[in-house]
């Protein structure tokens, strides 16, 4: 496999399997299809997006971001015992990948990173950033929706030793709970029998800091959503007025969730290519999930995607956790 020369590191060249157009467009028309109208939050991070969430991550009221990194500052030794020496880490939603770092510096002699992530240009960066700051290892990016199944480069499956996985920031949380143990089923077939996976999850707490945290006061929150409909004009073609539609954030305790979604604030009819979609006042599009677990539920969603709970750690609030899980 050749390389790319970035600064004093080795990146590997691109596995690209970055969604196409068409796949957007395919999935946008389904969702406003819908008798509930819904969008992929997949689809938020083009490069605007991605820069939004990174601003989100540093708002007082976002805190799985902070506590997380506390967590892993903590305890990092301690997950980079589990994986053992010489190990290739695959990052899921690697984004700007500035927490696995934290990790990378306890592993003993760590041969291969893998980001993978939808955002071409942030993975990019991040992927040289790492091959930086660790000029020994092997930094193999993929390009890809990691919901799907994809094949690892061969540089990670040939690595002396343990396949490990690292999926932080609660991005776990986006799914509903069979999606999760079925995202989750798919990575232990991806790193195989014995990997190691570390996995962040946000804990239930207090409605008001949830709805803070998913409606910031600066309004990144509002204008990350919003994103989405300005990436539908400019790539599908779209006519939505931006003006029109409202940010919200929903606690739904029934399921355990925060909501984001995008309200019209009037009657109207939207465009995207030879397609049309009417809203009504006060109708909204889904736009993403954000689940709330207990430790014990989180395991046992673990358990049922076959992987064995190992570790647990939480911050002294229990604000937030991080689990590490073994792949039968």
């Amino acid at each position: 496999m050749s390389t790319m020369a970035m600064a004093s590191g080795c990146v590997q060249q691109l596995q690209d399997l970055e969604p196409t157009t068409q796949d957007f467009e395919s999935a946008v028309v389904e969702g406003l299809s819908a008798a509930v109208k819904t969008l992929p939050c997949k689809f938020f991070y083009d490069a605007a997006g991605s820069a939004l969430f990174d601003r989100i991550c540093k708002l007082p009221e976002y805190y799985p971001t902070r506590t997380e990194l506390r967590i892993l500052e903590r305890h990092a030794g301690e997950m980079a015992e589990l994986l053992g020496p010489e190990a290739a880490l695959v990052e899921f939603g690697s984004g700007s990948a500035n927490k696995v770092g934290l990790i990378l510096s306890r592993l003993e002699n760590p041969r291969v990173y893998v980001p993978v992530d939808i955002s071409r240009s942030h993975l990019l960066a991040g992927a040289a950033a790492l091959a930086r700051a660790f000029p020994e290892l092997r930094v193999a990016p993929v390009c890809a929706d990691y919901t799907r199944a994809f094949r690892l480069p061969e540089v990670a499956r040939s690595a002396p030793g343990r396949l490990g996985g690292f999926f932080p920031g609660s991005t776990i949380g986006n799914f509903t709970r069979p999606e999760a143990v079925e995202f989750l089923r798919q990575t232990r077939q991806t790193l195989g029998s014995g990997a190691v996976m570390i996995v962040g999850a946000d804990l239930r707490k207090d409605e008001a800091v949830l709805n803070a945290a998913y409606d910031d006061s600066a309004g990144v929150t509002a204008a990350f959503n919003l994103n989405l409909l300005r990436r539908i004009n400019r790539e599908l073609g779209g006519n939505f007025d931006l003006a029109g539609f409202a940010h919200e954030a929903r606690w739904n305790a029934d399921e355990g969730r925060v909501e984001m979604h995008l309200v019209s604030r009037g009657r109207q009819q939207v465009r995207i290519g030879g397609q049309h979609f009417d809203f009504m006042p006060g109708e909204s599009i889904h736009t993403e999930n954000s689940y709330k677990y207990t430790i014990d539920g989180f395991r046992e969603l673990a358990s049922e995607a076959g992987y064995e709970p190992l570790r647990v750690w939480t911050d002294a609030k229990q604000l937030f956790s991080v689990h590490a899980l073994r792949a039968r």
